[in-house]
């Protein structure tokens, strides 16, 4: 699947937005994984360890003014898996064209893989059945992915992802909702834009396209 536009800017649009608390966070938890000592071998874990970290997910559900209990976990929950695949699909995006795109893609969703293999045993365990997380999060992927190649006239991705995680959720008609879903994916994404600056992997050419 590709997308019809370069929406690299997109990302640095809007700096009091992109490059907000969450993002220089997200960015600074990057980084001090390796104090300081910036890496391509680093990369997969420190990236991992953003995606697992829940210091912006905290803030999004902060301003979140619902506050029913079930509406509020759906959320966290959504915005969880979205902060999982999100992260793997910047790196396969902002990568596509470099070398080391296969090896730090790989090193993470395998972790991510490791990690959904220990929720679904932890969840399966307290409902009572069998469940996989990696498969759900396979699933979300799709469902998203699905959504932008309906809208490739669309000017940013998060104008499509927010709609689709608050249907997601159940909660189409909900702006708050929307906008949950809209800002994580583009702090998520100026985020590891930002990380793999630093250690120096994005090239001056632009990727023209979305990854599968």
């Amino acid at each position: 699947m590709t997308w019809s536009g370069d929406w690299s800017d997109t990302v640095t649009a809007d700096p009091a937005v992109l490059h907000g608390p969450t993002s220089r966070k997200g960015v600074a938890l990057m980084n001090r994984e390796t104090n300081g000592k910036r890496s391509v071998e680093d990369a997969p874990n420190d990236l991992f360890k953003y995606a697992v970290d829940r210091e912006d997910l905290k803030a999004l559900l902060e301003a979140f003014p619902n506050e029913s209990p079930e509406v509020r976990s759906k959320v966290e929950y959504e915005l969880q898996i979205l902060k999982f695949i999100g992260v793997g699909w910047s790196i396969s995006y902002f990568l596509q064209d470099s070398p080391f795109k296969d090896q730090i893609a790989g090193e993470y969703w395998t972790a991510v893989h490791g990690l959904s293999q220990s929720i679904s045993s932890s969840a399966g365990m307290m409902v009572g059945k069998e469940i996989d997380y990696f498969r759900e999060l396979r699933d979300r992927l799709d469902l998203y992915i699905n959504a932008l190649a309906k809208r490739l006239d669309a000017p940013e991705p998060a104008v499509i992802i927010g709609p689709e995680f608050a249907k997601i959720c159940g909660s189409s008609d909900d702006i708050h909702t929307v906008m949950a879903g809209s800002k994580m994916f583009i702090v998520l994404l100026a985020a590891v834009k930002e990380y793999l600056e630093t250690i120096e992997l994005l090239g001056t050419t632009r990727p023209q396209g979305i990854p599968h």
